[in-house]
């Protein structure tokens, strides 16, 4: 799976990327993740990518010109294969763990626009259409975030971990193993804190696999954590 981010802060992404599980797949090629700055697709010599809104009102709008540059340039250089084009909006369809699962198993590039201000010039859906894909709108939750930035990640995050090999062992995916919000206990098995004892549950002390899978199917549908 490869993702290109298109963004005007490219090294936001440096941390979170350079650590843990998404560094280790990064390293086994099982995904690639190309940064894109969209001022490196500006043609004027302060690299401008927002302009005044039309119609008046407060804050910028990202332009088109630059949008369409990066586009022309990731879909001429990468991979035939198929595409999804996603732009984050406050407005879009949120995003959850069946739509990362989509992504994981039906496509095998992710285009991810970082909006930011007042949004992006409409125009960018009819390129992106233009190019044969239609745009996705996805938000992370319900509020307003400064950017698209923070959704990026996440979406890269829980799309990768859903593509095999990525966690190691394809059992590690709760939603699939027992679902979201099951519990989980380690040692010791009595934990002492201000003079109370705290236990871990018999039933998983007892061996019963059986019982064990029923007890934590029961926890998880009593939190009604759905996938």
């Amino acid at each position: 799976m490869t993702f290109d981010i298109i963004t005007i802060f490219p090294k936001i992404f440096d941390s979170y990327f350079k650590e843990s599980i998404i560094k280790r797949a990064s390293e086994k090629k099982l995904i690639k993740v190309n940064v894109h700055n969209l001022r490196d697709f500006t043609s004027d010599k302060h690299r401008k990518v927002d302009d005044k809104p039309y119609g008046g009102g407060p804050g910028m709008v990202f332009k088109i010109e630059p949008l369409a540059r990066a586009l022309n340039f990731i879909l001429k250089n990468g991979k035939k294969g198929k595409t999804a084009v996603v732009l984050f909006s406050p407005a879009g369809k949120q995003f959850n763990g069946k739509i990362a699962g989509k992504f994981a198993g039906n496509y095998n590039r992710l285009i991810l626009i970082c909006g930011r201000y007042e949004g992006i010039d409409e125009r960018v859906k009819k390129v992106v259409s233009d190019f044969g894909f239609k745009i996705m709108e996805l938000s992370i939750g319900p509020y307003v975030l400064t950017g698209g930035e923070l959704p990026a990640m996440v979406l890269v995050d829980a799309v990768s971990r859903q593509i095999k090999g990525v966690l190691g062992k394809e059992e590690s995916l709760e939603e699939k193993r027992n679902g979201v919000g099951a519990p989980v206990y380690t040692r010791p098995e009595v934990f002492e804190h201000k003079g109370k004892k705290y236990r871990v549950p018999k039933v998983l002390l007892s061996g019963a696999h059986k019982k064990i899978e029923e007890w934590r199917r029961e926890l998880t549908r009593t939190h009604k954590t759905t996938y």
